[in-house]
């Protein structure tokens, strides 16, 4: 036993049964061997957060390969496996006050496991033992100076689970974790190169256990995805690995079908292709677009200065849409601001289901329009704006329709699902409408002819380009007064920021509560760029480079211990401020 190790063990024998403000003073740096402990924070009653601790081993102690966990990628991935496998070792050591952290089916960037040049290191919480208000001082030993070293050294010296066998089942299992993270990262890049917006594999299982569970139906209740052969495409990947599935190419696409027969649920796995997925998910070879954006109505929300006029105008009081703002926005204006708040956000994809929509925004028939002249309705549908947001800003739909074919003329793609199989019906769907290929042509879409579209409001030359003045927050757009505290996620469904809390229940491609942390702390950090000059799409440009360069920690400026994080995207950033009922913006 060290002599670090032999004085954290006595010291908190000692404390046994005194009360439990005595244990701030374990904090420290303490050595095990090759293991580190660093004891960053101590909780200040039993009842408090968790005390934060971590453990760390040098790079050259731990031996793992420098193939799998030197490129920046490679390290995400290999965290990830990390992290999976240290809760495996917190399982066996049979240890529930040592709390790492549960990652879901997504490879994503974390705080919970950091690998750098110098070595492995995992950010723990610690429930520390207490009777009442009493340390339990016999029990905090155990856990700090045998357990977590003794978790540190199973987790990151690489001969303690593989035995430096390249044979071992374990070592192969971290090479395939990183590899198919590469082959995911690959094929998204070929989206864009190949035109397409979203690919899913053969052989893919979409549907999960249950609709409050992210797990996958089991293979053998489930129906494996095959790809329509006119939308089938193949993309042999440097790995030698070939991948063949549905590439849904860029433009408008409609998903149609009867009840329950998978339209929801393709779209689903789209909204979460945006990430990449672990072996045995079911959906590891669906890849999205990284800015699909997922839009819906969401009667209530607050709305700060949106520019929703190329939606809704004229409106018979008066109020200025170009610059909308409401604390209680209604379906068909929430939706309107979901969309350009979206785009302002740097989305180049939407994804909607019309289940989630408010029917008004989305469509208005002909009887309606006969019924109710086009002046006299301030909302202009989306069905007649798709083309133009496609034409005019590169912005492609994937639409899920049940129940009404107004998307058709304006679809370049329609593909019907029947029990879970998709089939590609756009000529049958076109013919229906009266609607040719040559109609949707971009290079028809100036022009004053019937390809415009024109549905009794205007023609597509005469549509807003979708181009609204930046939206500029003040300087304290993010310091009310009444702040005293941090910003905090309270689950995956919501940020207490002051007084105030942001309702993120709409937000569909926010996957668990650690993005909504880390939603939360980069709140924080854009407080400190809102300047009063310095616009949303701007601020959001910023973060983003400041996470590629320094990663999540340095959002919480590099930190000790960070606290558990995930990496969110710019869109569920904006999202969130954007929902934030004090948000204050300069006119």
């Amino acid at each position: 036993m060290s002599s670090h190790q032999s004085n954290l063990a006595s010291t908190l024998h000692n404390l046994d049964g005194r009360s439990y403000g005595n244990l701030k003073q374990i904090r420290g740096r303490y050595s095990f061997g090759p293991v580190t402990v660093f004891i960053d924070r101590v909780q200040a009653d039993p009842f408090a957060s968790p005390s934060k601790v971590r453990v760390r081993i040098d790079r050259a102690d731990a031996q793992f390969p420098l193939d799998l966990t030197t490129e920046r990628a490679d390290r995400i991935a290999a965290s990830d496996y990390l992290l999976r496998a240290g809760n495996q070792v917190l399982s066996e050591l049979k240890q529930r006050a040592l709390i790492l952290g549960h990652p879901g089916q997504e490879i994503l960037e974390r705080t919970n496991i950091l690998i750098d040049d110098a070595g492995f290191e995992a950010r723990l919480l610690v429930n520390l033992p207490a009777r009442g208000r009493r340390i339990l001082g016999h029990q905090a030993a155990d856990i700090l100076t045998r357990d977590l070293p003794e978790f540190a050294e199973r987790l990151f010296l690489f001969d303690r689970w593989s035995d430096a066998d390249a044979h071992n089942p374990t070592a192969h299992r971290l090479a395939d974790h990183v590899r198919l993270h590469r082959d995911q990262l690959e094929l998204r890049s070929h989206l864009g190169e190949a035109g397409l917006i979203g690919f899913v594999g053969n052989g893919a299982v979409l549907p999960r256990t249950s609709g409050d569970s992210d797990l996958p139906m089991k293979s053998s209740d489930a129906i494996a995805f095959t790809s329509p052969p006119e939308l089938e495409h193949t993309v042999d990947l440097s790995s030698g690995r070939s991948v063949t599935g549905m590439g849904i190419p860029r433009g408008v696409t409609v998903i149609v079908g009867g009840g329950y027969h998978g339209k929801s649920t393709i779209l689903r796995a789209l909204e979460r292709g945006v990430y990449p997925h672990i072996a045995g998910d079911g959906r590891e070879w669906v890849i999205s677009d990284p800015t699909a954006t997922s839009i819906r109505a969401e009667d209530g929300r607050a709305v700060a200065g949106d520019d929703i006029s190329a939606f809704i105008n004229n409106l018979p009081s008066g109020t200025d849409t170009r610059f909308f703002s409401t604390t209680n926005a209604s379906g068909s204006t929430s939706q309107a601001a979901n969309l350009v708040e979206a785009v302002e956000a740097g989305a180049r994809t939407l994804l909607i289901d019309e289940d989630t929509s408010a029917t008004n925004f989305m469509i208005r028939d002909e009887r309606m329009r006969a019924l109710i002249p086009a002046k006299r309705e301030p909302i202009t549908p989306f069905v007649d704006r798709v083309r133009p947001l496609l034409t005019r800003q590169g912005v492609s739909t994937v639409l899920v329709a049940g129940g009404s074919s107004a998307f058709f003329e304006v679809a370049d793609h329609v593909i019907a699902l029947d029990a879970y199989v998709p089939s590609e019906v756009t000529e049958q769907a076109h013919d229906l409408v009266g609607v040719t290929a040559a109609d949707l042509d971009p290079a028809a879409a100036d022009s004053d002819t019937p390809a415009d579209l024109n549905r009794g409001t205007e023609t597509v030359s005469d549509s807003p380009a979708f181009t609204a003045a930046p939206r500029v927050p003040t300087p304290k757009a993010l310091r009310p007064a009444s702040k005293t505290k941090s910003a905090r996620a309270k689950g995956s469904d919501r940020i207490q920021f002051g007084r105030d809390f942001i309702d993120l229940m709409a937000i569909a491609q926010l996957v668990d509560a650690q993005q909504a942390s880390g939603v939360a702390e980069t709140l924080e950090y854009l407080a400190e760029i809102f300047d009063g000059r310095t616009s949303l799409t701007e601020a959001l440009a910023e973060v983003e480079d400041m996470l590629d360069a320094q990663g999540l920690d340095g959002i919480t400026g590099h930190r000790d211990h960070p606290g558990h994080l995930t990496r969110p995207r710019r869109q569920e950033i904006a999202a969130a401020l954007d929902r934030y009922r004090g948000l204050s913006l300069e006119r």
